[in-house]
């Protein structure tokens, strides 16, 4: 089931440490729009796409245009502006000399907030993390890692041997995301990101010993909080009467909420060296990104 998740303006006041200047008791309001806005069109009366549901950013080019108004213009392109009621307004560079601010937000209940970073660099951050925490998600049965940096799903059914790859996995020096529950986020119509559940966090389950803490085992290098899904990989039982060295030339991909993720079948048999097939499927997609392919060029060796 696909979730579409919202957070609360006083999360953004925890998360980055800002300053509240008005509006406290309102802290509960939601936000559900990624990404946020500037109102520059808005404060000269041009309201035909202003997205009202969006945090609204107020640097130091808005609050000198609103500085040099006179009281009743002032009024007029503030109160323009609240009555639509954003979730709140942050106000960056520490900027002063906000009391007429102050008192609009106030009467409409809309946070007033401030940070001493500049613009360029709040909004790098919050856009960045309101589109990782609004993003649609989804939580299957799975193992994340990043291997030799790239993004792996590892699935297959209960007790193919997901968790024992990925502690092999780790110890040859990659990372472990998440055990047993993968949450995935759609960041965009080509990326989805993988990470834990918090519960899961730097947990791997191991049948016959347990659980292991893997930074505690192994070092903070064993865990990463998340990573961008590169590959799907699932552990299937060995089929004696398959093709199991076919060239295929064209890739197949596993869809997750409406983005397709190249996907490769790996069949286990005693003694195959899964984790090592895993790092050559890594290597290997990493080179066909960089356009080589080792079909075509073995196909073309054929023909010549």
């Amino acid at each position: 089931m696909i979730e579409v998740e919202s957070i609360s303006v006083e999360k953004l006041v925890r998360t980055f440490s800002l300053e509240v200047l008005a509006g406290a008791s309102q802290l509960n309001r939601t936000i559900s729009k990624s990404k946020t806005h500037c109102p520059g069109l808005e404060f000269i009366g041009f309201f035909d796409f202003f997205p009202m549901e969006q945090v609204q950013i107020l640097s130091e080019k808005e609050v000198t245009y609103l500085h040099s108004l006179t009281l009743e213009e002032r009024k007029l392109r503030i109160g323009n502006i609240v009555k639509y009621h954003p979730p709140c307004f942050i106000v960056t560079d520490h900027l002063e000399g906000l009391k007429y601010l102050k008192r609009y937000c106030d009467q409409e209940g809309i946070p007033l907030l401030r940070t001493p970073e500049s613009a360029i660099e709040f909004v790098a951050k919050i856009d960045s993390f309101l589109t990782k925490s609004l993003a649609e998600e989804i939580a299957i049965h799975g193992v994340c890692l990043n291997v030799s940096g790239m993004g792996i799903l590892l699935r297959g059914k209960s007790g193919v041997g997901k968790s024992e790859t990925a502690h092999t996995l780790i110890g040859r020096g990659h990372r472990l995301i998440a055990d047993d529950i993968v949450v995935l986020k759609k960041l965009s119509p080509q990326t989805v990101l993988g990470t834990h559940n918090e519960t899961n966090r730097e947990f791997l389950a191991l049948r016959s010993i347990g659980l292991l803490n893997v930074v505690r085992l192994y070092g903070r290098r064993a865990f990463q909080e998340e990573t961008k899904i590169s590959l799907d990989i699932e552990l299937t039982k060995w089929k004696d009467n398959a093709l199991n060295n076919e060239l295929e030339m064209d890739p197949k991909y596993k869809e997750y909420m409406g983005v397709r993720i190249p996907h490769v079948e790996i069949q286990l048999q005693p003694g195959r060296d899964v984790a090592g097939l895993i790092e050559a499927a890594a290597n290997n997609w990493y080179l066909m990104q960089q356009g080589y392919s080792a079909a075509e060029e073995f196909i073309q060796r054929i023909e010549h």
